[in-house]
């Protein structure tokens, strides 16, 4: 569904909540994010709704943070955005759509971290309390979470595509990286939670340090190594040591082998996104294109951990 198919507007969401929830239709109502899947629609200070917007996979998504984000929320020592409602298709608005907790800060691809040390010990506490076996039932990964070398061709692709164009400067490293990754023995333990999506724009910051962590679409169990490639995403260069020191339980070498070959994918597809958005192309953002340039930098410098 395209914004022009979806038609939402402030006065949309309105009627919407007049319809479902009359309690909340007299707060104030504002845009605050056009994401992949949903627009997030601010509620008075503390609410949000989300509603499905560009993909055909939002619904399922919404209704996995419905079931399962709730029962996790209280565990984790950041902010998230916690379900509170749950509206089923109706003839306004023919998908499902939430409404959240909303969470204070600015996504980490506008405004960076620039306190390391606190951004590495709140992203390492955040990270070991998420990361613990997975009930039955735990939804699987939308391709995240399983076997590394299931994106070899993922990768192949994203490395031939941004070194045509100039955007890597050093495909050797790059590809050296991504080998060693892959080469790395595979997760052995239970399937834990993970994320499954912790790029900058979906951690919030604020006083230089990591303050919330958002979107929880892509939640599911799996091998952990998958978020823990967010410390060379995320953090500055002095940090990433401090994270792998401070995690717990402390990730054994291969995992922190697969966690780097994740984060070069994940740097990857940022640098083509940010650069889609310098050409002024459609799912472009210019301000994923630094933060994944400073990333894939770091990991092509530390060849080892």
């Amino acid at each position: 569904m395209t914004l022009a198919e979806s038609g939402i507007t402030a006065e949309v969401v309105r009627d919407l909540l007049r319809e479902e929830y009359p309690e909340l239709a007299e707060r104030h109502v504002r845009l605050g994010a056009r994401g992949w899947d949903n627009q997030v629609w601010r509620l008075g200070d503390d609410l949000a709704v989300r509603l499905p917007w560009a993909t055909s996979s939002a619904d399922d998504l919404l209704r996995k943070e419905y079931t399962w984000l709730p029962g996790l929320a209280p565990l984790l020592p950041l902010p998230v955005p916690v379900p509170q409602r749950l509206a089923e298709p109706s003839a306004r608005f023919p998908r499902p759509w939430i409404v959240t907790t909303w969470v204070p800060g600015t996504p980490a691809d506008r405004v960076p971290v620039t306190r390391g040390a606190a951004a590495s010990d709140a992203l390492a506490a955040f990270l070991g309390a998420l990361h613990r076996p997975a009930p039955d039932g735990a939804p699987a990964g939308r391709g995240r979470g399983g076997p590394l070398a299931d994106h070899a061709e993922e990768f192949e692709r994203q490395l031939a595509s941004a070194a045509e164009l100039g955007l890597v400067p050093d495909p050797d490293a790059v590809r050296a990286a991504w080998e060693d990754a892959v080469s790395a023995p595979g997760w052995t333990g239970p399937a834990m939670w993970i994320h499954g999506d912790l790029h900058p724009a979906n951690v919030l910051t604020a006083d230089g340090t990591i303050c919330g962590v958002i979107d929880f679409g892509d939640l599911c169990a799996g091998d952990p190594a998958y978020d823990l490639a967010a410390a060379w995403i995320l953090l500055p260069d002095d940090a990433v040591g401090r994270f792998h020191d401070t995690y717990e339980p402390a990730a054994d070498a291969a995992t922190l082998r697969r966690a780097r070959g994740c984060a070069v994918l994940r740097a990857l597809a940022g640098i083509h996104i940010g650069e889609a958005g310098v050409r002024g192309r459609p799912g472009g953002k210019r301000s994923w294109g630094p933060p994944a340039q400073a990333s894939l930098r770091r990991l092509v410098a530390t060849r080892g951990l």
